[in-house]
């Protein structure tokens, strides 16, 4: 039996021929973030930075743009989900220059919706959310975000979630707390969930980490995009 010649290290001769049974392989030369190998804390600064970036886009768009923008979002959601004014619909209050949907609420409301609005009721468990019509009183909440003063806790079938950021694979760029993700991830059954934001926060990806909770439709002022079915009482129209 011919015997394989032994495989000398580069040290010993450069220029030696190593045999070996298969290619060597060079993978631990890569970018880990090419890859997607990229650390909780990695993915945590990333979004960090990308959420500032984001805000202050979005706070720089005049405001006659923004009820533009705000207009043809609101005529998106009814074209996707046309029953909504027989939904009972979790909405929230603006913020930092997200879509305004409380117009879009008063006009439910005319239409005969159930409403509310969420509420952080313990720091760092799921939202509750509290009845609310238009003359409710309101008080002061986490971040000065107006919430209803008192009220019984109430279980939407249908929740507008703001986005920071978002991905087409339905996964949002918040801002940070986990409060949506929680809140998703615990209710049963599951709200439709529609996650609202603008076109600039359009973003190949977010990282996605297993706590983050998919959107069921994604929708901006250019059009509405359903993601996947819900668990909720219906799907979102395409």
């Amino acid at each position: 039996m011919t015997q394989r010649p032994g495989i000398a290290s580069p040290e010993e001769d450069p220029n030696v021929e190593i045999l070996c049974a298969s290619p060597p392989c060079f993978m631990h030369e890569l970018d880990p973030a090419w890859l997607g190998l990229l650390s909780w804390e990695q993915i945590r600064a990333w979004r960090r930075a990308e959420r500032a970036a984001l805000i202050a886009r979005r706070l720089a768009v005049p405001v006659a743009a923004r009820l533009e923008r705000d207009d043809a979002i609101t005529v998106h959601v009814r074209a996707a989900v046309p029953d909504l004014a027989r939904r009972h619909v979790g909405f929230y209050w603006p913020f930092k220059g997200e879509y305004d949907p409380r117009p879009l609420a008063r006009a439910l409301h005319r239409e005969g919706a159930r409403l509310a609005l969420p509420v952080v009721a313990t720091k760092g468990r799921p939202l509750i959310f509290r009845a609310w019509r238009p003359g409710t009183r309101m008080m002061p909440g986490v971040w000065n975000i107006p919430i209803p003063a008192e009220g019984e806790e109430v279980t939407p079938d249908t929740l507008l979630v703001p986005l920071v950021g978002f991905d087409a694979r339905g996964y949002r760029l918040g801002y940070g707390g986990g409060y949506y993700d929680r809140t998703l991830a615990t209710m049963a059954p599951r709200p439709l969930a529609i996650g609202i934001g603008f076109e600039i926060g359009r973003l190949a990806t977010i990282h996605p980490q297993p706590h983050d909770v998919r959107m069921d439709l994604t929708v901006t002022e250019a059009r509405a995009t359903g993601i996947g079915a819900s668990s909720g009482p219906a799907e979102p129209t395409p």
